[in-house]
């Protein structure tokens, strides 16, 4: 159940005009190519191992599985993930 303060900001977003996921804090995926993903927004590594690598975020886990998964760039909220991607799944709280 969301609460009145991200309604209130989701309101805002809107209204404004601005990126949900920037204003929001929600994690942005972008994939590029064919063996690499961007995340933006991220807060944190739970799990990583070759075949999968789990991404905490506000709104719940990123869930990456695959085969040969690295992390090619890290740093401030962004990180770059390579390899062979199977599937990208959101776990947990829901929008």
């Amino acid at each position: 159940m969301r609460g009145k303060f991200y309604n209130t900001k989701e309101n805002f977003a809107e209204k404004l005009g601005l990126p949900r996921d920037v204003v929001l804090n929600i994690p942005k995926i972008i994939i590029t190519g064919d063996s690499e993903i961007v995340i933006e927004n991220h807060k944190g590594i739970i799990i990583f191992e070759e075949n999968e690598i789990k991404i905490n975020s506000n709104v719940g886990v990123v869930s990456l599985r695959g085969k040969k998964l690295e992390i090619i760039f890290i740093g401030g909220s962004t990180i770059i993930i390579g390899g062979k991607f199977k599937d990208i799944i959101y776990e947990g709280n829901s929008l």
